[in-house]
């Protein structure tokens, strides 16, 4: 019997989400083509048996499914629409995989570009930080046709502990943002209730212990609550993500009409945190503009 010869799969983005996915990928036993901004990410693909394109259209052109795992909207339409990329070096036999967290919008735009090329396009983005994107147990929230999600089903699961299907292109980020209202909003709340304790002679780990089984718990309070209690906050979701995230989620709530009061004050509190000089500082850090 012969062996069987894993598809070639592309990966453009190798920041500290993408990097480790495309590592699992290729403990999967996939061949990878890879890009990246950043030559260390690259190169250390690269010992691990990955091979190098030297522009997006290049990997588009050596694999029929890439992924993109990208900073921002910026970084997503140059790599999508810019000279020399995916769209514009597509072919028929493509389906692009975009774990980017961006507008619905500019994702809607970027797979009807794709479909006028005959390509594929799901729109996939992730949940679960890098310690999920290490272990392969992401959430993933995709958006598109059923034949393409059933054709990227069993890369998303090499990554991602639950895949769904959330409905056509653009879902999929409609569902993270989501995501992204409750994790700002928890974290300025898990913030505000840690310093409110120690402020007021409460011990930190007691009152987190008690929490764990009561209904103001929350995962973000899980993760958040130590790092406030200690003091020392690290750098594993910087504050600038979670910016750009709760940027996104006010864009879609104007485009629907409608006013959310805890987004607007969130918004301004993280606005104030990168204006501090918190960009690169865990979102717990957010408590420091408490004290």
């Amino acid at each position: 019997m012969s062996q069987m010869i894993t598809p070639s799969v592309g990966f453009i983005g190798l920041g500290r989400m993408g990097k480790p996915m495309a590592l699992n990928l290729i403990k999967a036993g996939h061949q990878l083509v890879v890009h990246s901004r950043s030559e260390g990410p690259v190169n250390e693909l690269l010992k691990a048996g990955a091979a190098p394109a030297g522009y997006p259209g290049e990997v588009a052109a050596l694999a029929d499914v890439v992924f993109t795992c990208l900073p921002d909207e910026a970084a997503s339409r140059s790599v999508y629409l810019g000279p020399s990329g995916l769209v514009e070096a597509c072919r028929p036999t493509n389906l692009f995989i975009e774990t980017s967290t961006v507008g619905p919008e500019l994702a809607r735009r970027i797979g009807a570009e794709v479909e006028a090329k005959r390509a594929g396009y799901i729109d996939a983005p992730i949940s679960g930080g890098v310690e999920r994107a290490l272990d392969g147990g992401l959430t993933i929230m995709a958006g598109g046709t059923a034949e393409a999600i059933d054709r990227a089903r069993p890369l998303l699961e090499v990554i991602g502990a639950t895949v769904h299907h959330v409905g056509p292109v653009g879902q999929g980020e409609v569902v993270k943002l989501i995501n992204q209202l409750l994790v700002a909003v928890h974290t300025e709340a898990a913030c505000e209730a840690m310093v409110l304790a120690m402020k007021a002679g409460a011990d930190p780990q007691q009152v987190l212990d008690v929490l764990s089984s009561s209904w103001g718990t929350s995962a973000m309070l899980t993760r958040t609550g130590p790092k406030v209690a200690s003091g020392d906050y690290g750098s594993a979701a910087p504050t600038r993500l979670l910016a750009k995230d709760i940027n996104l989620v006010a864009g879609v709530a104007l485009e629907n009409g409608l006013s959310l009061p805890l987004v607007e004050r969130t918004r301004e509190t993280i606005g104030r945190a990168m204006a501090g000089g918190l960009s690169e500082t865990d979102v717990a850090a957010l408590a420091t503009l408490l004290t």
